[in-house]
């Protein structure tokens, strides 16, 4: 959608590209470029237009109900949110360790909903460009496309991301939005019933996750080098490790390092990110732009999700996991992986990991406990990161002595990918755009650097920064009735028809 109308972000006239909706991402959310006469691109930017305020509206509610209440910011990732509002409210609550019971099903749950999240991406949204390439015809390029051409690809897809929802369905109660988790520990465990019911189909959804790593190491090295440089940015990458520098996505220390794999810090605290994280705002987006604060806002920019995970753990606990790590540290010659596209290649092994860690888990007898929940004094501070399909993933809750939320921050994994997914447009549209007239095709690979990120535009959106914020009341005619209007300034001005 072309347009050449002069703006404060636009004082040249400069043609002005808006590719509105970004397609194959959760969310709403557009690109804007600018182009010059002679066709060269000017600037290139992600907007989020979406606004959604859920740090506000849920001060006021008792703390218990976090862990149901924020999951609804997603249909997509809520067992991420609901964990991580958990471990947050086990802080208020005062519990120091989960039982092992409740530690080990909240774990289940969470390498559930990790292998149906990976599964939906990959083979529903990116596979298409992967397998048929970027300017492929748009009603081709699509999961209609991938059943058309590859029927087992697309079962494999299915099916992985079903078992992923039945074992959330097992631990939580139900595949979307469920109550499993509580402050402190779980509200139930499971039968005998229920574990062989999951047993029964684990080695084979462990022989698919092994299919779709060497599937996505095929398209990778059928065109490395392209592959390589496209959308590569450098940059430092954080999240949680184990005690040991092991993957785990449940819980462990923070750990930063810079574009060369040296260390920023490591092993800290999740509860004192505040020392170390900050979030800038624009006035162009409602989404933050988080960084560390060490090395100031216009270096400290970072990247989370699977390929950070990847890169930054020492090793993975499962066998085949650990043999694919290996192999995708080798592609980067010493230095820590920097690819974008190499993003699907990490959320495989990442995938593959969780269903072998859910096939071990599933012969733990501790999932059948009755011992599920410890509490101690309430505190008014709880902070809980988890590490979400996505990335790295921060609530951080204040109480009153009546235990009512009077405040709350959550900064979201796409929220921490923000300034990456940015410059990777950047990237693109500067190599591939530059000097060329535009077309569908050649616009795609901008989507295309997006959905590597695997963004989560609903979820990141919680807090207004500085961008205007416009509020309409229509009738039922469609007739304007009221518009309040709030500008960068913090003004509220009422604008009506």
């Amino acid at each position: 959608m072309p347009s050449n109308l002069e703006t404060a972000d636009n004082p040249k006239k400069l043609e002005r590209v808006v590719i509105e909706p970004l397609t194959r991402v959760e969310g709403h959310g557009k690109v804007t470029l600018l182009q010059d006469e002679d066709l060269h691109i000017k600037q290139a930017r992600l907007h989020i237009v979406e606004f959604r305020g859920f740090e506000k509206f849920i001060q006021g509610r008792p703390y218990w109900e976090l862990p149901v209440l924020v999951q609804r910011l997603c249909g997509i990732c809520p067992v991420s949110h609901h964990l991580a509002a958990a471990k947050a409210c086990d802080m208020l609550v005062g519990t120091t360790q989960l039982t092992a019971t409740a530690e080990k099903i909240r774990r289940l749950m969470h390498y559930g909903q990790t292998l149906q999240s990976h599964a939906l991406h990959f083979f529903h949204l990116c596979s298409p460009d992967l397998l048929f390439g970027f300017d492929d015809e748009v009603r081709h390029r699509n999961i209609v496309g991938v059943i058309e051409d590859s029927p087992e690809i697309a079962k494999q897809g299915v099916l992985l991301r079903k078992y992923g929802q039945e074992v959330i369905r097992v631990t939580a109660g139900k595949r979307v939005h469920g109550t499993g988790a509580i402050p402190g520990g779980v509200n139930k465990s499971l039968s005998q019933e229920e574990i062989r019911y999951l047993q029964k189909d684990i080695d084979q959804i462990v022989q698919w996750g092994q299919d779709a790593v060497e599937l996505i190491k095929r398209i990778f090295f059928e065109q490395l080098d392209y592959h390589m440089a496209f959308a590569a940015i450098d940059t430092n990458m954080l999240g949680l490790v184990g005690a040991n520098g092991e993957f785990d996505i449940y819980h462990g220390g923070l750990r930063a390092r810079d574009a060369q794999g040296g260390s920023i810090f490591d092993h800290v605290d999740y509860t004192r990110y505040s020392d170390y994280l900050r979030e800038g705002v624009k006035n162009w987006s409602y989404m933050k732009f988080p960084y560390i604060e060490a090395l100031g806002e216009d270096a400290g920019w970072y990247r989370v999700g699977p390929l950070a995970r990847v890169n930054n753990c020492d090793y993975f606990s499962t066998p085949l996991a650990e043999e694919q790590r290996r192999l995708f540290k080798e592609a980067g010659h010493g230095r820590p992986v920097q690819a974008s596209l190499a993003f699907h290649w990490a959320r495989l092994i990442e995938l593959l990991y969780c269903a072998e860690a859910i096939r071990e888990l599933l012969l733990d007898p501790d999932l059948g406990g009755t011992d599920l929940l410890n509490k101690g004094q309430l505190q008014g501070t709880g902070i809980g990161v988890i590490e979400a399909p996505r990335g790295t993933l921060f609530h951080h809750y204040e109480i009153d002595d009546d235990g009512i939320v009077n405040r709350a921050n959550l900064i979201v994994s796409t929220t921490n990918n923000n300034q990456a997914m940015n410059e990777s447009i950047r990237q693109v549209a500067g190599m591939y755009l530059d000097g060329k007239q535009l077309t569908e095709p050649l616009l795609n690979q901008i989507e295309v650097a997006i959905r590597a990120y695997d963004p989560c535009l609903s979820c990141a959106t919680h807090a207004m920064g500085k961008m205007p914020l416009e509020v309409v009341l229509v009738n039922e005619q469609n007739e304007v009735v009221d518009r309040l209007e709030k500008r960068i300034t913090g003004d509220i001005q009422r604008t009506c028809p």
